[in-house]
């Protein structure tokens, strides 16, 4: 049986700053735990995931995530947090390569530092497909895509112009129709124009930067926004899985193996996005550890063999 104090924390991925990014609830667990124990507890964490963390009895690491509503089969900003807090646990040492063991299969990570906390991980990229681009967008979005594709992830993706106003678009979880609920991706280019975040918008007050967004020292080469009302989440406000999806179209078109994408949501971030193995891509961020402590959840069956993910 699962009881007794568990360690977890919650780590603000995909920032250098406290109070940005996504945070994710990381909570370490002795042995598997059941499905409906770890559903429960995401729920009371309300973040858009939480990573659950435990050793199998050879030794590898497993990992899994769940949002507020169900389980996923894959996200980043929870496995760069799962990542960090073993690094704060001390059970990942600075420079440490291991393979966390997921739905998606073994996902490579390594911490790179711990002052400030910054990671790589490696997600797949599953490619985009081009796909007829829905009227209703148009109207929803105020202009209409230049692009549009659908993914084996089952993102669909909606490329804009490069001037029209992604930081100010009004959040449009409640109006996205059937497969675009369960992931909608909106992005654009960035280039020297500023680019900011919703929270300066709102305040024409605040001093504007010099500069548009930057990831360890890099400038943005494309930004996104990300909406999946079908998984319980209106608005992501970092989402790792999203930039592992789009950054080789963003490669592509600039012709550079790295790229850097950024996430102007109320809770911005970004990450460098590097070409690894085929069909995956290295993210680098950094992330804040928010709060770090015991948890007491009462205690449940272990759950070895029910690895089947749950809908939304």
């Amino acid at each position: 049986m699962i009881g007794g104090p568990l360690q977890a924390t919650l780590v603000e991925a995909f920032t250098a700053a406290p109070l940005g990014g996504n945070g994710a609830g990381v909570v370490l667990l002795g042995e598997p735990a059941a499905a409906a124990w770890m559903q429960a507890l995401a729920a009371r964490f309300q973040q858009s995931e939480t990573a659950f963390l435990w050793r199998g009895a050879d030794g590898e690491w497993r990992l899994r995530w769940f949002t507020p509503s169900c389980e996923v089969p894959l996200c980043g900003h929870a496995t760069l947090a799962a990542v960090l807090a073993l690094g704060h646990w001390g059970q990942l040492a600075v420079g440490q390569e291991l393979a966390l063991h997921t739905r998606s299969g073994p996902l490579a990570v390594r911490l790179e530092c711990l002052g400030p906390a910054t990671a790589q991980i490696v997600l797949p990229s599953s490619g985009l497909e081009p796909q007829p681009i829905p009227p209703y967008l148009a109207q929803l979005l105020g202009d209409a895509p230049l692009a549009y594709w659908s993914s084996p992830l089952g993102y669909r993706v909606a490329l804009m112009p490069d001037a029209f106003n992604l930081a100010g678009l009004p959040e449009p979880s409640a109006e996205l129709r059937g497969k675009d609920r369960q992931g909608f991706v909106v992005m654009q280019a960035l280039g020297p124009k500023e680019a900011f975040g919703l929270a300066q918008l709102a305040d024409p007050n605040q001093p504007r930067p010099t500069q548009g967004p930057q990831v360890l020292g890099q400038p943005a080469n494309y930004q996104l926004r990300f909406f999946a009302p079908g998984l319980g989440i209106a608005e992501d406000p970092v989402t790792g899985s999203a930039h592992a999806l789009v950054a080789p179209y963003w490669q592509e078109q600039l012709g550079q193996s790295s790229v850097v994408g950024w996430q102007p949501s109320p809770s911005p971030g970004g990450m460098v996005c590097t070409a690894a193995a085929a069909g995956r891509i290295a993210l680098t961020g950094r992330g804040h550890l928010l709060w770090d402590g015991s948890l007491e959840a009462g205690s449940c069956a272990p759950d070895l063999a029910n690895w089947g993910v749950c809908g939304p």
